[in-house]
This record gives structure tokens, sequence and C-alpha cells, in this order.
């Protein structure tokens, strides 16, 4: 019945998913997919119904991939005990006050990042200057500053590397629960050492453990989403000299080209829900209890929505319909404050680096988190 479906393939998905998706969306939009042992929604408007629709496609299940590795947060509950998690954490991300609180402090990061990368005349920007920012905006919202990067990226890598693998269908990995434990040790020493941040003023309205998992859901959405943001738009910049030389002359479209990059390979790839009950959804009949993933990757190239989908064009101009952020309850906590981070680390390397350009071939992978490995980029020293 979905023949399209059943000869994907995990590699398929995590090497080059946009073929594939795109063979989908056009025959089998809500598909059965047994490499992964669900339902694949490649169709835009068939994405945001479930998103939507939290009553009938939930996260709140013991198999959500996310919560086996951390433990049950506002990232893996629905309905009112959704709000009670998310609603300490909220306030401080309130699009008004993050350019107020972060603007500076994010701005000045970037700079020194990338001004200590220039002499040498090459750099790999995904560790170099992309998770190092990541890290830093991240541990200074959640009070975490004495947290080494280094360790903070290890960290991160496991846990990541440890959900990503529970969504191909393997066991947890130890390394994610190692890595989970060494960060709950860091977030409970700050909350006991009381100095004012947001782990503490979450502690006053959340038990231990729910300030543990929330904060590693927010580090881990943080960090991980934002570097690969971070990394893919440079990549698509300067793979496309076209597009990056209209920012010389309209400085003020960077804001569109970064939202651009987003729609074209979002660093989060798919979201998972849960059927509720039995529903229709498309042409398909979901089971209560199935898996139903929807694809972000695949979604952000309906054609439907997106003329020419797999066109870098950062004149696009409904590109804001992009949802690269997810919809609904569970829409991204921390988008504005990524947003200033892209925005900042893109502007100081096209400002500070004479004449940036790719050294080698590089290509986003990934199953649930699609970034490149690497992005070696060199310049006029």
């Amino acid at each position: 019945m979905y023949p399209v479906g059943a000869a994907v393939t995990v590699g398929e998905l995590t090497i080059d998913p946009h073929p594939v998706l795109a063979r989908l969306r056009a025959g089998e939009p809500v598909s059965w997919l047994p490499a992964l042992g669900g339902w694949l929604v490649t169709g835009y408007q068939l994405g945001l119904q479930v998103m939507r629709d939290p009553r009938a496609f939930t996260v709140d299940d013991p198999k959500f991939s996310t919560a086996v590795v951390v433990g049950p947060s506002m990232l893996s509950l629905d309905g009112p005990e959704h709000g009670r998690q998310r609603d300490p954490f909220a306030r401080d991300f309130r699009p008004a006050e993050i350019t107020e609180r972060f603007g500076g402090f994010v701005e000045e990061e970037a700079a020194r990042l990338v001004a200590a990368l220039r002499p040498a005349g090459k750099a790999e920007l995904r560790r170099e200057l992309a998770g190092p920012l990541s890290v830093a905006v991240v541990a200074r919202a959640l009070g975490l500053d004495r947290a080494d990067t280094a360790d903070v990226l290890a960290w991160y890598d496991a846990i990541v590397s440890s959900v990503a693998g529970i969504s191909a269908g393997r066991p947890p990995a130890d390394a994610g629960a190692i890595a989970f434990g060494q960060l709950r040790a860091r977030i409970e020493a700050t909350v006991s050492r009381g100095a004012p941040s947001l782990l503490t003023d979450a502690a006053t309205r959340l038990d231990l453990p729910s300030v543990v998992s929330n904060a590693a859901v927010l580090m881990f959405g943080g960090i991980e989403t934002t570097e690969g943001m971070i990394t893919n738009a440079v990549l698509h910049l300067l793979g496309n000299p076209a597009q990056a030389a209209l920012l010389d002359t309209a400085p003020e479209l960077l804001p569109a080209a970064i939202e651009e990059s987003l729609r074209l390979e979002p660093a989060a790839a798919m979201v998972d829900r849960y059927a509720t009950r039995d529903v229709e959804l498309g042409a398909a009949t979901i089971r209560r209890g199935d898996l139903v993933t929807v694809s972000l990757t695949g979604v952000n190239r309906d054609p439907a929505v997106f003329p020419q989908p797999d066109v870098f064009d950062i004149r696009r101009a409904n590109v804001r319909r992009h949802l690269a952020f997810a919809h609904g309850p569970h829409f991204c906590l921390g988008i504005e404050l990524a947003r200033l981070e892209a925005q900042a680390a893109v502007r100081q390397l096209l400002d500070q680096l004479p004449e940036p350009r790719l050294a080698e071939p590089a290509h986003p992978v990934g199953l649930v988190f699609r970034k490149p490995e690497a992005l070696h980029v060199e310049w006029q020293p």
C-alpha cells in the first residue's frame, strides 16, 4: 500500500533525504516506513495538522526518544503538565526581552571568536565558531557560566547521539546516560549554590529532577539546533556566492538569509508524535499508539507552499512560513535567541574575514539533526 515508504532506508534519510522525501511527498505524503517503525509525514498542511493537535498526536509516550535519555520534560509532555514545566523557563525567552538581555553579549562573543580565528586564514567553523558560541550563550542563559565549553560539547554530543540512535531503532547508548549524569551533577550544583539564575528561579516552582530534565532539553536544543543553524547558513551562503553577494549591497537581507537556510535544511530534521486514538490523516488510517513523525525537512520543501523549493533564495517572499522550529504547543522556546546567534555569527564572519570560501566540499548529514560533520573554510589571512 505504501511502496515508496517500504523501500526507504535509514541510510537514505541520513545521508541525502531530499530525493526520497520528494517522492514521498508527491505520492505518499503520509506513508508507513518500516525503517522507522512508523508513519512519515512530508506534506506541509498535513505536518501542520499533526503538530497543531496534541489531543490526537501527543509527545507524551514512554517511547519518546528524548524522554528516554533525559526524563520527562516540557518537550515530552502535553496539556496542563506541559504548561507547568514550560512556564518557569518561558518568561526569560520572550521575544521582547531577548535582544535587551543577550544582544550585546551575543555580538561580542561572536566577534571575539571570529577575531581569534582570522590570523590562521582557515578554520573548521562548526566546532571553532558555531559550537563555542552556542555553548557560551546557552550557559549564560541558564546560569551555567562556569561550565567548560569542551565538557558541554562532549555531553551534548553523547546525548544527541543517543536520541538519534533511539530514533533509528537502536537501544539507548550508555554514553548518553553517562553524559546526562554529568550534566545533572552540574545543574544540581548550580541550583544548590542559590545564586540568581534561570535554574534557581525554576527550582522555586519545580522539583529538582524536573529542573534538570528541562535544563537538559534547553541546553541540548540550544546547542544542537543553533550549532547546526549557524553551520548550515554559512554553508549555504558560501556555496551560493551570488546570494552571498546580495548581502554586500543589502545587508538587511541577513535575517531572510538565515530563514531561507533554515527552510532549505532545518537543523532539526523531524519531530515525533504518537497517535492517541485511531485517526485519519490524509489518505492514511493511523492506529492508536502509532508513531507519527513529521519530516520538517520534507514539509519545508513542499512545492505547493515554496516554489522552486530546492533553490536557496534569500529574497523568497514567504520564507517565514517554514516550519524549522516546529509548530503548535511545542514551537521552539528559544527561537529568537537562536536567530540572534545565527545572525551575529554570519555577520561577523562576513565582516571580519576577507574573501571567505569553502576549503572543501561539505554536506549536511543526520537522521534527526542535520548539519555537516565539519565545515572547513579559508580566507585571505
